[in-house]
């Protein structure tokens, strides 16, 4: 037995918004029952039998597989059946549910099903992030905390749905979403954790750099930038704290539709920690944005890379994607990108070619690649026809293709160990000065491109099996 709030009987909707505002009433109901429940613990009152509340569920049953538009990417059930998902945090994904359910009920015209489900929110998540349990705690509370309340269980937090090895069992659901709400909730409180700043105010655009020259840059663009062109404010970490460890800086738009920016620091485990997160935000597009090794002779350095393809030598993601499995370039992303380097750079057409060459990049998880033997390291790298080396960008690629997130990758040439021009301090430092202002520029031109763009475009196609969830 178990204190609970009373069973609520699941409805059926035809409206998304109405549908929407019984998940927030759920949600809301559930959540407030938790806090009251464990506010009396704090006060010494304990519970003679186990405190639990419950996530809401969306589901919906289909006898067709259809769509209005086959062009798009998401919003319809692939086969006949019964399909649901828990949810979270409706405070935050108000105009995705909307739009998600909206989708569903126009390609299947059927209702929408919200109800309670069984599975329970860990109090550490109904409290938020801003709160910490041992500070208002003794520690014999603390000890007697799990047999009391539900606690993060990471049994039921993993990436089966997205990494497409998840199997219903008999007479289960087929998944909705891709992420269950225990994943989300605790995304978001990773993220709170690893950048500094809340996860209500990362946008729907999303740049990864690995030098804080360009944060500086973005910071000085930030603040002189809110409060016009529709953008709202400019938020970024406490500076009266510690910086953490993925700082993120945003530049808003009322509907989400800015712009943030996050340093990942160097390498492909950062890369993937951060990406793991900002996924279950639904993102609309991520773009690599930072230096590599230029491998070509004919490059110069501060030349640009535009990533058509990627040698996958990171690791970090081999056992959830094999890197036999190609990761496509996504067409839109690649002419927003090619775009915005003409205009910003001042050239057009062919003499685009001068200043920027496309192809594959390598990704590696050794820094010193340099020191590797030259025939055994060279041999790869002149097979897969490699034109530059980094450490983060085939991780956010592979990670957005794995994740349903578009992606892109823009660097910038700042040495070419292979012809004898190393990394050392005064040329870099001169070479950061020099372009950093520039290629953000470009990068932010890039994402105001791809605002202009539908989303049903954005989310192409190539990022969706042959059995995807309905969501996007």
């Amino acid at each position: 037995m178990i204190i609970a709030l009373k069973a609520r009987k699941p409805k059926n909707y035809t409206s998304p918004q109405e549908a929407f505002e019984a998940i927030e009433q759920i949600y809301s109901e559930q959540t407030q029952f938790l806090r009251d429940q464990f506010q009396s613990y704090v006060d010494g009152k304990k519970p003679t039998k186990r405190v639990s509340a419950f996530y809401p569920y969306i589901r919906i049953t289909t006898k067709f597989a259809k769509r209005r538009d086959t062009r798009m990417s998401f919003g319809y059930a692939p086969k006949p059946g019964s399909y649901s998902t828990t949810v979270t945090r409706p405070d935050i994904f108000k105009e995705y549910f909307i739009e998600q359910m909206r989708l569903l009920n126009m390609n299947h015209d059927i209702p929408i099903e919200i109800g309670v489900s069984n599975v329970a929110i860990p109090l550490h998540f109904a409290l938020g992030s801003d709160f910490h349990l041992e500070g208002q705690l003794s520690l014999d509370q603390m000890g007697d905390l799990p047999d009391i309340f539900d606690v993060p269980n990471l049994d039921i937090m993993d990436d089966e749905i997205a990494n497409g090895t998840h199997v219903p069992k008999l007479g289960e659901d087929a998944p909705l979403a891709l992420f269950t709400a225990p994943r989300v909730d605790l995304s978001l409180q990773r993220l709170r954790h690893y950048c500094g700043t809340s996860e209500c105010d990362f946008q729907n655009y999303v740049i990864f750099t690995n030098y804080q020259f360009y944060i500086d840059e973005f910071i000085l663009i930030g603040e002189k930038t809110a409060g016009t062109n529709g953008y709202a404010e400019f938020i970024q970490p406490d500076p009266r704290k510690r910086l953490p460890q993925m700082p993120a800086y945003h530049l808003t738009r009322e509907d989400g539709s800015g712009i943030t920016m996050v340093n990942i620091g160097v390498g492909p485990s950062n890369a993937k920690t951060i990406t793991d997160h900002i996924a279950v935000l639904r993102p609309h597009a991520w773009m690599m944005l930072g230096h590599c090794a230029g491998l070509r002779n004919s490059q110069a350095m501060g030349d640009y890379v535009l990533a058509h393809g990627y040698l996958r030598e990171d690791h970090i993601l081999d056992e959830d994607l094999p890197p036999s499995i190609p990761i496509p370039a996504l067409a839109e992303i690649q002419v927003a990108l090619q775009k915005a380097v003409g205009q910003v750079c001042g050239v057009e057409g062919y003499d685009v070619k001068k200043i920027m060459r496309t192809g594959t990049v390598a990704t590696t998880d050794d820094r010193n690649w340099e020191l590797r033997a030259f025939d055994r390291q060279n041999r790869r790298l002149s097979q897969s026809r490699a034109i530059a080396m980094d450490m983060e960008s085939g991780t956010i690629a592979a990670n957005g293709f794995r994740l349903r997130v578009p992606y892109g990758t823009l660097l910038c040439v700042s040495d070419k160990p292979l012809h004898g021009q190393l990394k050392l301090p005064g040329m870099a430092d001169s070479f950061y000065r020099e372009r950093v202002d520039q290629h953000l520029k470009v990068g932010l031109l890039t994402m105001e491109l791809l605002r202009e763009t539908p989303n049903e475009k954005l989310h192409s196609r190539k990022l969706r099996s042959f059995d995807e969830v309905a969501f996007q």
